[in-house]
């Protein structure tokens, strides 16, 4: 190993002033057997940081034909590979100036063995969490009901949690998160999506108990629900579609009571009569939605936003069923699918369906100037796409 003397000799060879460089002079070394395939080397922000030294995890995530996705409880990173011009050294017990406040201005040497080196390291990036293929994995094997007498129920895959955090490239907290948007509910261990048809009997079966017994949508009454409706439901699915459709309180004698989400309920309904129909007439489509929706409840249209599209420019105007999950959750291939239903799109009619790749600081109208062209046509500001749409 270098000595002292050494080490000066060599600053004066390279004519580098000693007293311009720190008092203390590090001589590496390589231990035995190093490797560029010894180590991989991460970039974490802050919050990563104090997530692992707090003793918590990171899980790669990604099947082999999927690119690999870094996910902490909570959040989703997007990993690339970095290339650096530096060759990065690892030096454990390797001490920077700010971590040796006690060194003398007497000219010191240490030793440090190198114990990896590498010229790229892991980038990471938040990106949104691909949670398309958690839906399509569930609607394998819908659920409708229980059997029926003798009947077994019709075989098909189902996935435990444990599968799903296997399979779906999200943090835990996000996929659970998806699976009550999408009403998922666990039965006898694996998680299920209930067959829509079935779902809207069971709202069916809710909503006419309501008018039956004259109650407020907002003082729904667990206990009676499950006692009326038992014996045509399982219990678990009824207060399952309450959950799904109502808000879950206690009332001033802590009786569990339910608050049904207008907005939900007509959303559903409207969902169940545009999934049967290419195209509808608008105004006829809104005299049959408004019949079909609980007396008591209105029907608007603007509690379809991201589920229906409207022709304003057809006569007569009429409407379809366009659901946001049904779209590409790639940003280029989403944006090409829309141009290639639509050729022009006002910012109220395409919001809705590109609001969820907006990042952190993103609004829609960045996400627009940046994917789409705009022109103003009869006085209305729209857009189109910025390159041609294939046929």
């Amino acid at each position: 190993m270098r000595t002292l003397e050494e080490a000066q000799a060599t600053l004066q060879i390279a004519k580098v002033k000693e007293e311009d460089l720190q008092p203390v002079t590090y001589c590496l070394s390589f231990g035995d057997n190093v490797s560029s395939g010894d180590y991989c080397l991460m970039e974490l922000d802050d919050t990563l940081c104090k997530h692992i030294e707090a003793g918590k995890s990171l899980i790669i995530r990604g099947d082999k034909d999927e690119h690999a996705v870094l996910c902490s409880e909570d959040k989703t990173y997007d990993l690339k590979i970095a290339d650096t011009s530096n060759l990065l050294l690892f030096l454990p017990g390797c001490k920077t100036p700010d971590q040796l406040p006690d060194i003398s201005a007497s000219p010191q040497l240490m030793h440090a063995q190198i114990w990896g080196l590498s010229n790229c390291y892991w980038e990471l990036r938040r990106q949104r969490p691909r949670l398309k293929k958690l839906k399509k994995l569930l609607m394998e094997n819908p659920y409708d009901g229980p059997a029926v007498g003798m009947q077994e129920e019709a075989p098909g895959p189902k996935y435990t949690m444990g599968d799903l955090l296997e399979r779906i490239q999200a943090s835990r907290e996000e996929i659970e998160a998806h699976l009550q948007n999408v009403h998922a509910c666990e039965i006898d261990g694996f998680w299920r999506i209930l067959d829509f048809d079935y779902e809207m009997k069971l709202l069916g079966h809710v909503t006419q108990l309501v008018d039956s017994e004259s109650w407020s949508f907002s003082k729904v009454p667990l206990s009676v629900c499950l006692e009326e409706l038992g014996s045509l439901e399982p219990v678990a699915m009824i207060e399952h579609c309450l959950n799904c459709y109502g808000r879950r309180y206690s009332n001033e004698d802590d009786q569990v009571m339910y608050a049904l989400d207008e907005d939900k309920v007509c959303r559903a309904t409207a969902q169940l009569l545009l999934q049967n129909a290419v195209k509808f007439n608008l105004s006829e489509f809104q005299e049959v939605w408004q019949q079909s929706v609980p007396e008591g409840m209105s029907a608007r249209l603007d509690q379809l936003r991201g589920l229906a599209l409207l022709d304003r420019s057809s006569k007569p105007e009429t409407i379809s069923l366009l659901r946001i999950e049904d779209l590409p959750e790639d940003t280029l291939e989403r944006f090409n699918s829309l141009f290639s239903l639509r050729e022009k799109w006002t910012q109220d009619d395409i919001e809705p369906y590109i609001q969820d790749l907006c990042g952190e600081k993103q609004t829609t109208g960045a996400l627009l100037t940046k994917h789409a062209r705009s022109s103003v046509q009869n006085g209305v500001k729209v857009y189109n796409s910025r390159r041609p749409i294939a046929t």
